[in-house]
């Protein structure tokens, strides 16, 4: 058998989360068009009768403007060196910017250390003779064995992606058992899909900002139904008039869609109460990075 852990690392909202979501079958890394969307490095696996992939779903490179973006980069920094098989992945859609030859410029320490794929996506965004000259573009860089145009969305290629990754994977143990996805607790999961839906339903600022503690699960005696208590945290007490919304609009819409999705991943009718707090410029001390769990 074949096995072993595999990074995809690029700037952010270029598609990280919905390839790996489509891979393991299940939405289990939250997906946004907002900045910062993925925090924290995730284990999501992939597993067949040839192989057991570990993908890390890792924050988004960029440069960091607060502790929270320092860790995020340390997250994504020290996964390159952790891992069997680097995966970079570009937008098909957009040129090469800064933050795309910033990644390059640190995927170069890793050249022949670590096998390394580039995957671009969302070529479903742009015409089909564009894609050999995008290809012939990436090659010039020297930096990977294999480039994939891919689109995650809805699946192209992803296959080929696979088998790819599987010649580059070392022969070793299955880690996981056959039906374990991810290494992440219910607990974790459940604040990502609110922060998510906090996400979807906020414009400016504030999204960045977001944090969701969940404080208790309960499964009610002989009851399909579960309790869930949740508190979501904002950085200014202006902040907390605009995520609740005029007679609690937008706390009610983040509520009922994180339910609904809920009930789908955790199979269960869901009570949920959310509640909203101010835990000012979190992202900016140390030590309330640590106290959410970033460290």
């Amino acid at each position: 058998m074949k096995s072993g852990f595999v990074t995809i690392i690029g700037r952010p909202n270029v598609g990280k989360s919905t390839l790996i979501n489509r891979i393991v079958g299940e939405k289990l890394s939250i997906t946004s068009n907002k900045p910062q969307t993925t925090r924290n490095k995730i284990q999501l696996i992939h597993t067949t009768q040839e192989a057991q992939i570990i993908f890390m779903d890792t924050p988004g490179i960029q440069k960091p403007k607060n502790k929270l973006g320092t860790y995020m980069l340390g997250v994504s920094r020290e996964t390159l060196g952790e891992v069997d098989v680097i995966t970079a992945m570009v937008d098909a859609s957009k040129k090469i910017g800064s933050m795309d030859q910033w990644i390059f410029k640190e995927l170069e320490g890793f050249k022949d250390k670590t096998p390394m794929i580039l995957l671009i996506n969302k070529i479903d965004e742009i015409p089909k003779p564009d894609i050999l000259p995008l290809i012939d573009q990436y090659a010039k860089l020297n930096l990977f064995e294999e480039i994939i145009p891919i689109s995650a969305i809805n699946g192209e290629n992803i296959g080929e992606y696979l088998s790819t990754l599987e010649s580059f994977l070392p022969e070793g143990p299955q880690y996981f058992p056959d039906d374990m996805i991810t290494d992440q607790p219910e607990k974790f999961i459940v604040a990502e899909f609110i922060r998510e839906k906090a996400l979807e339903n906020l414009q400016e600022e504030v999204p960045h900002g977001v944090m969701v503690v969940v404080e208790s699960m309960k499964m009610r005696e002989n009851k399909n139904l579960m309790d869930i208590e949740a508190t979501i945290f904002v950085e200014r007490k202006s902040h907390k008039g605009i995520i609740i919304g005029k007679s609690g609009s937008i706390l009610k819409k983040i509520g009922s869609a994180s339910r609904l999705d809920l009930e789908r991943l955790l199979d269960t009718k869901i009570n949920l109460q959310l509640w909203v707090k101010v835990s000012k410029d979190w992202r900016e001390k140390e030590n309330q990075v640590e106290r959410f769990g970033y460290q």
